[in-house]
């Protein structure tokens, strides 16, 4: 039996008179940007996650840009984040002239160890940006407090965490500013690309919303140099039909979590580590075990759609080469990278597809 990675068709059948309904209609309406479909979601998204603004624009990628923007990063500015995440997180920092910090991360969580946060602190440092890995929150209380003394921004990657706690509040809120992605595969996804920018400052927000249309206010009339990042009216539509459900779905991604940590109870694969202080919304599945490549190899001539999360650490990709990072300089990254896998998890898998799942994964390390 083979078990897809992600099964988006699952998905769409048991919304699709929703869907379909929704696209029509801004299709009949011809009102592509920016329209009715945007507003209210923006609105209905700053309710489910108790936020003051939600601001949308194109994507995950183009939310974190904005936001350093939002924040005054300039060249030689610091900003201070982890090594274990995807390109986007580091990509935007890069992109305004400013130098990336890396500090290492805690093994059990795969977020940003607080501890090496604080070690890092300079004059140079203007923002700090933590990642809530695979829908799980990096612990947070040292790092807002210090940032708040030190007039240093915190920007929340919140790209695989809507719908994920620390201490009974919502990711994207915590901060200065939270950085959303709803790409298709994410706990709330659209169907392209698109992102939402989270604050609860009066001020933060309506720079951001400028700066998504080309730093313009009016139309024409150009207060900063911002971009062009706005979500368009079908990805608005599709999100809020999908956002009614999240909840729910991410109910039973921790049921699905539940029932893996179920079979590898007495074997060699480290379950992931449920942190006390956050609501894990498992937007991956992410087990760490030795000889990660051979298994990962046997598990997906299996059939079984297992993936890797990520397999090189950013402070050694190639394009950063001129930050001066070499490896061993982020031990617990490093070998995080070499021992962490992902297992086919999303709302619509059965009992069958995660046994199936665990087991291939079982017999791939005996």
């Amino acid at each position: 039996m083979s078990v897809a990675f992600i099964d988006l068709k699952a998905q769409y059948a048991s919304i699709k008179p929703e869907i379909d309904e929704a696209i029509l209609n801004v299709i009949s309406n011809c009102n592509f940007i920016m329209g009715p479909n945007v507003t209210a979601f923006e609105k209905e998204l700053a309710s489910y996650l108790g936020a003051k603004h939600v601001i949308t624009c194109a994507s995950g990628s183009d939310a974190l840009l904005l936001a350093l923007m939002s924040s005054g990063i300039k060249e030689g500015d610091e900003v201070i984040t982890t090594p274990f995440t995807f390109f986007a997180t580091i990509g935007a920092i890069v992109r305004l002239g400013a130098k990336p910090v890396f500090a290492d991360i805690d093994p059990r969580t795969f977020n940003i160890d607080p501890k090496n946060i604080l070690k890092l602190l300079t004059p140079h440092v203007k923002a700090i940006i933590p990642v809530h890995l695979y829908g799980q929150s990096a612990d947070l209380d040292e790092v807002l407090n210090e940032a708040k003394k030190r007039g240093i921004a915190v920007i929340e990657d919140c790209a695989q965490a809507i719908g994920a706690t620390y201490r009974g509040k919502m990711v994207s809120t915590l901060g200065d500013i939270g950085c959303l992605s709803f790409f298709p595969t994410k706990n709330l996804g659209c169907y392209g690309d698109g992102g939402a920018l989270v604050t609860q400052n009066d001020e933060i927000a309506e720079k951001l919303k400028i700066l998504r249309v080309h730093g313009a206010k009016p139309k024409y009339f150009h207060k900063f140099v911002g971009i062009n990042s706005r979500l368009d009216e079908i990805q608005a539509a599709v999100l809020r039909i999908k956002l009614k459900h999240v909840e729910k779905w991410n109910k039973k991604r921790r049921e699905i979590a539940a029932a893996y940590n179920a079979h590898f109870e007495n074997s060699s694969v480290t379950v992931p580590y449920a942190a006390n202080y956050a609501g894990h919304i498992y937007h991956q599945y992410a087990v760490k075990i030795n000889g990660r490549d051979a298994a990962l190899k046997k598990i997906n001539s299996a059939g079984i759609g297992a993936g890797v999360y990520y397999p090189l650490a950013m402070h050694l990709q190639e394009c950063f080469t001129n930050l001066g990072y070499k490896k061993s300089d982020m031990p617990l990254c490093e070998t995080t990278c070499e021992q962490v896998l992902s297992l086919p998890i999303y709302p619509e898998m059965t009992d069958e597809q995660i046994g199936e799942s665990a087991n291939a994964l079982l017999d791939a390390i005996k």
